[in-house]
């Protein structure tokens, strides 16, 4: 090799290491989500007074507006918004976690949050208020449990939801008062049927889960049908 090549072939050797020098070491795709955004601010994850009491969701029940359901055919999941959203000022909105990571912090014991950042929940046990079942979870594992909006999207629609303007809808979706951890099974059986047509398997949730369907239907000044509301008042008549 020539004078001139040795050099050019140096010179590259040296630029070579300076890049790698300064290339910063790659993180594997889950250790790049997890540090992409802020650590948890403390902001609340519920309303002040939510769920009401039982004498004030049985306040709420009578102010509520009885009609019956409307533009049910017209319903999609696409008008709530696109997935998950921060950008909102729903409890638990703009504080740098994902709303199903503040659903599991909030409704998860044992809980283990990933040191680097306390929105990725790694490890916690729910105790399912639909069935009582216990449901581990496990971070990038297969889990029983999925996020379920107590007042569902297509029941929301139908009482009054389809007359809102997109950015309402996208709070609403992502309101961790309407949000709820649950067993995967059970929500799916609940689908978006009102009390009148599904109430959860455990007797001893039937008194909160009025609560929280009547208090979710007053904040957001939803409709009732009729026997919807007779039965909450049944759900609320268990509160004693």
């Amino acid at each position: 090799m020539g004078r001139a090549a040795g050099t050019v072939a140096g010179a590259v050797l040296v630029l070579a290491a300076v890049a790698t020098a300064c290339t910063p070491p790659q993180l594997d795709r889950a250790d790049a989500r997890r540090t992409s955004r802020p650590p948890a601010t403390a902001a609340p994850l519920a309303s002040p007074g939510f769920p009401p009491t039982a004498d004030r969701a049985r306040d709420q029940l009578d102010r509520l507006t009885v009609a019956w359901g409307k533009n049910w055919q017209t319903y999609q999941r696409s008008e709530f918004g696109e997935g998950w959203s921060d950008e909102t000022d729903a409890p638990g909105g703009r504080n740098g976690c994902d709303t199903r990571d503040d659903v599991l912090r909030r409704d998860l014991r044992d809980l283990r949050e990933d040191a680097r950042n306390p929105c990725a929940v790694l490890s916690g046990t729910l105790r399912d208020p639909y069935t009582g079942r216990e449901l581990p979870y496990h971070y990038r594992r297969a889990s029983q449990i999925q996020t379920d909006h107590v007042v569902a999207l297509g029941a929301a629609w139908r009482a009054g939801a389809w007359a809102w303007t997109p950015d309402r809808r996208l709070t609403y979706a992502n309101d961790l008062d309407v949000l709820l951890a649950a067993d995967k099974e059970t929500n799916y059986a609940k689908s978006s049927w009102t009390p009148d047509k599904w109430k959860p398997p455990r007797k001893e949730y039937w008194c909160e889960y009025g609560r929280r369907w009547t208090g979710i239907k007053a904040k957001y000044a939803l409709t009732v049908t009729a026997p919807e509301k007779r039965a909450l008042q049944e759900l609320l008549a268990t509160c004693g």
